[in-house]
């Protein structure tokens, strides 16, 4: 199969990287020429010079950008990816975006005779690059099926979830869960090192049980060491929380720690810290 792929940040080159290695012919396409010439010159594809030309023979096509102004920005205009997707093309939309936006797009698909899935992954970088991300599904369960061979390249978990825009509210609802559990662990972390304990003991006490979650075990080292160069930054942080709070006011529904916790990541990019990872509201508790 022919594949494309729009996008290549710090997910997507991964992401398309395990494609191309995987036997799919894949032809890239990014705003920033220069990044689509190194994953040619290290995978050995091709690259294109728009959305359009990428998708011209491809198969499947994935997308992978920042949020919904540069999903459209690729789908749309004369340069845009669906003035050339042929019938029964699989589109995915690999973007964390909002569920608005994937019933738009699943539409605009559906016009042109092809296929669409929301499919926004979690894993960060490291899982891209190990190609252990999730992906959570929502739209045509016939393009899901036929796609889960190309999925796997890269995902080692993927659940369809139903039609479109019900990945993107899984995805909002990810993100929701991680960002208590962060505000809880910086407060425990704090406490811990006041109080002298020593990190290692301590997780190996409380990781176990029901306290115990991903990111104790591959951020509490990290933080306690004020290392918050390793994962998901807060700048795109900031962006998941605000659509999944503007989806929560569309069902007239009250997120309270969800918004405080959006506001310490504010007060995390007042010092600085909008590319640190979201581990480093702990370092908002203790400037």
């Amino acid at each position: 199969m022919k594949c494309a792929f729009i996008g290549l940040g710090v997910m997507g080159y991964p992401m398309a990287g395990h494609l191309q290695q995987n036997g799919f012919a894949t032809t890239v396409y990014n705003r920033t020429t220069s990044k689509a010439e190194q994953w040619v010159k290290t995978y050995g594809a091709n690259m294109a010079a728009t959305p359009r030309e990428a998708a011209i023979n491809a198969d499947m096509v994935m997308v992978c950008v920042g949020n919904d102004d540069d999903v459209r920005s690729v789908f749309y205009g004369d340069d845009g990816l669906l003035n050339s997707i042929r019938e029964n093309t699989i589109v995915i939309d690999h973007t964390t975006a909002s569920a608005e936006l994937a019933r738009e797009l699943s539409e605009q698909v559906h016009d042109r005779v092809a296929l669409f899935l929301d499919a926004p992954v979690s894993g960060g970088q490291q899982g891209a690059e190990n190609a252990v991300l999730t992906a959570m599904i929502g739209g045509d369960k016939a393009a899901f099926e036929a796609a889960e061979e190309a999925l796997q390249c890269y995902c080692k978990t993927r659940e369809y979830m139903g039609e479109a825009g019900y990945g993107q509210l899984a995805k909002m609802v990810n993100q929701i869960c991680i960002a208590g559990v962060v505000q809880g662990l910086s407060e425990g972390v704090q406490l811990a090192r006041k109080a002298g304990l020593d990190p290692d003991a301590l997780i190996r006490a409380i990781s176990q049980g029901a306290a115990g979650s991903w990111q104790m075990q591959n951020r509490y080292k990290t933080m306690w060491q004020g290392h918050y160069e390793h994962g998901f930054a807060v700048d795109w942080m900031r962006k998941d929380l605000k659509i999944a709070l503007a989806e929560a006011d569309r069902h007239g529904l009250s997120m309270p720690l969800t918004a405080l916790v959006d506001q310490f990541y504010a007060e995390v990019q007042q010092m600085g810290g909008s590319r640190w990872d979201t581990s480093s509201l702990l370092a908002r508790l203790e400037k």
